[in-house]
């Protein structure tokens, strides 16, 4: 079978179950998001080395990525059902190890950062806005169609995940966060009175 259909040669593309739409569609432009985050993910992954603690749970993401891009490349009304899995479990997941990275790290979260670092941080920051934008294009997507709940919620706590990962690189590797600015709430927590 050869990789090449020719079928999109005039700006469309086909869906779950049949259908065909724009390319530039707001279903296509959030697939194609995530599947650009999914593609820096494998970089950072090579980055890291294949012994690295975090391989197991960054290939879990990977998968649960595509199989949420073929549930989001199915309309409501498609007929043919989508048999893989739906990663309901997903924002459980991310807190999860959110909360394990945060605790090994020597100080809180309490700015925004300048992103950089090093390399992995760099890229998991990178990795942090494709999902940012993903989820614009998923909101915009969710006003036009039905999406599983677990879907937006996965991706909105993957964009913290993948902050929090590049804050433990940059603490495991002894580099000083460049800070910006401190986070909105704790401005206005530290300007309450005592």
């Amino acid at each position: 079978m050869k990789i090449y259909t020719k079928k999109g040669d005039k700006g469309t593309t086909g869906l779950f179950g049949g259908s065909r739409v724009s390319k530039d569609d707001v279903r296509i432009e959030c697939i194609g998001t995530l599947d650009e985050a999914n593609s820096t993910i494998g970089l950072l992954r090579v980055k890291l080395g294949s012994q690295h603690e975090w391989q197991p749970n960054l290939h879990k993401i990977q998968k649960d990525l595509m199989d949420m891009m073929s549930h989001l490349a199915r309309p409501s009304d498609a007929k043919k059902e989508n048999k893989n899995p739906m990663p309901v479990d997903g924002a459980t997941f991310c807190e999860e190890w959110i909360d394990s990275l945060e605790a090994a790290m020597t100080s809180p979260s309490d700015y925004f950062l300048l992103p950089g670092g090093n390399e992995v941080s760099a890229l998991c920051h990178i990795a942090r806005t494709q999902m940012r934008r993903g989820e614009r294009r998923l909101v915009s997507l969710i006003k036009t169609d039905e999406v599983h709940e677990a879907i937006p919620a996965y991706i909105n706590r993957l964009s913290d995940l993948f902050f929090t990962l590049a804050r433990a690189e940059m603490d495991k590797a002894g580099v000083a966060e460049e800070k910006w600015q401190l986070f909105l709430y704790k401005r206005f927590k530290s300007a309450e009175p005592s």
